[in-house]
């Protein structure tokens, strides 16, 4: 459902163009692990994923839960809270786990948190959180790689600019661009697993905001 609403609402704020490298692959049971710059880009990266065929389970803060509508669609198509700094977010590697042990792919932001900058200007993600290392040492699925470039051009920084952002995107509809890189295996403690993940979410990036001609991408 949530690929589908983000296929109609994505094209209407903005122009999506999506790549891939050569060598990518969407395996059922893989970790998609996207960057994470803007409240818009989860629509983006969803809608992305659904030209591809994929429509994945996604963990998410949980705050989004409390969301009245929002909340009981999330739980019932199988979508993962995240209570950070809580006993229960242990649970969400458990369901997480359980989802690519039945063949779903899962989309992780590893960043854990919006960057602060109030500019609509891309930057290289930020440090990742442990979860994704930890969940690929778990399960053995392979890492998806996933850039995107464009979403704060639709909504960033206070929350006046945000809320102008989306009112005036319809009529800007600025350029939007995500890119799937190639699967990778991580391997060593966590630590190297962590360090590698971001690398490999970084060159993704990189090569969507090129596509955009972003300056961040030629001094990243």
């Amino acid at each position: 459902m949530l690929s589908h609403i983000a296929d109609i609402v994505v094209p209407a704020f903005g122009r999506l163009s999506v790549t891939t490298d050569p060598g990518s692959r969407l395996e059922p049971g893989s970790i998609i692990a996207a960057n994470h710059t803007s409240l818009a880009d989860p629509a983006i990266v969803i809608a992305a994923l659904h030209r591809l065929g994929v429509a994945p389970v996604i963990m998410a803060t949980a705050g989004l839960w409390r969301v009245p509508v929002l909340g009981r669609s999330l739980t019932r198509h199988g979508h993962i809270p995240v209570h950070r700094g809580d006993r229960r977010a242990s649970t969400a590697l458990d369901l997480a786990a359980h989802a690519l042990e039945q063949g779903r792919h899962l989309l992780i932001y590893s960043e854990g948190g919006l960057p602060r900058r109030r500019d609509a200007s891309e930057a290289a993600p930020g440090d990742f959180r442990t979860g994704l290392a930890r969940l690929a040492a778990r399960t053995g699925a392979p890492v998806v790689p996933v850039g995107q470039a464009g979403a704060r051009r639709v909504t960033s920084g206070s929350a006046i600019k945000q809320i102008a952002g989306l009112a005036t995107a319809p009529l800007r509809r600025p350029a939007l661009h995500v890119h799937v890189g190639a699967p990778i295996v991580l391997t060593g403690d966590s630590t190297v697993r962590t360090a590698r993940a971001r690398a490999a979410v970084t060159s993704a990036w990189r090569t969507a905001a090129a596509h955009l001609a972003e300056p961040a991408a030629l001094t990243a």
